[in-house]
């Protein structure tokens, strides 16, 4: 599908690996201009620019748009996948220490924020673009496998529809894309606590365990991509999606269904 994003500037936030990353490769193959800010570049660069970027950190933030808009220009997409998890199974909720949260929420939350706030206001004084914030089907159901990632998630789509409602009288589109079950670094975190868990005599290998999980709770019975995800967000940023704004899309494999 031609999405007519030639030469326009995206930056991904996390865009070193998984996700993030999958997104960098698919604006770059739409021939935009990529800017991965992360806390270290891809192995592959493949061509985009490369800024070190703690998101919880304004200043960094700060100084990695002014980096972007002398080298690129102005930002025309954002897409922000940067995100922790606590690296605790969290059922029940008291099984994850107090003490792990704080991180979770400063770089889920208050990086969301960071980077809302230092890229927005471009957008709107030139009146277009497009924001797209990655969160997850766990800030939709109260995943109890990480609870400050499923919280922070859901803050993710309350914020980015107060955004949406903002920023549409200056053209500004923002939408949020759920993955589902993907076989990123951060999912195996997540669920490789769980696995651990599990009693002796029913523990099997993490990837038997993983895809026998996968088959019984995901209506397609398979995992996501991080190329599924990209290909929807890509897709959103486009004029395709011209009219979709504040909307929250799971790319999940129909394990969120709302009926």
């Amino acid at each position: 599908m031609q999405l007519d994003l030639e030469n326009h500037v995206a930056v991904v936030t996390g865009g070193a690996s998984g996700i993030g990353r999958a997104a960098a490769d698919g604006f770059r193959a739409e021939g935009c201009r990529v800017a991965v800010w992360d806390l270290q570049p891809p192995t592959d660069l493949q061509g985009d620019f490369f800024v070190p970027c703690d998101v919880s950190k304004r200043e960094d933030v700060q100084r990695a748009l002014n980096e972007t808009d002398k080298t690129l220009g102005p930002v025309d997409h954002l897409v922000h996948a940067a995100a922790v998890g606590s690296g605790h199974f969290g059922f029940p909720f008291t099984e994850v220490p107090v003490e792990a949260w704080p991180r979770v929420l400063e770089v889920n939350i208050m990086g969301m924020t960071h980077v809302a706030h230092v890229v927005a206001p471009g957008m709107r004084e030139r009146k277009s673009g497009t924001c797209v914030f990655v969160a997850s089907v766990a800030g939709q159901i109260g995943s109890p496998t990480d609870p400050p990632y499923s919280a922070s998630k859901a803050a993710n789509i309350n914020f980015a529809q107060c955004m949406a409602k903002d920023l549409a009288p200056f053209g500004v589109r923002v939408n949020t894309v759920c993955p589902g079950m993907v076989q990123t670094p951060l999912n195996r975190r997540v669920w490789q606590g769980w696995h651990d868990r599990q009693p002796p005599e029913l523990r099997k290998s993490y990837e038997d365990w993983a895809d026998e999980k996968v088959r019984t709770v995901v209506p397609l019975g398979r995992w996501q991509s991080a190329a599924d995800i990209a290909n929807m967000i890509v897709f959103l940023s486009s004029l395709r999606a011209a009219q979709v704004t504040g909307q929250t899309i799971n790319v999940d494999g129909g394990f969120v269904m709302h009926w």
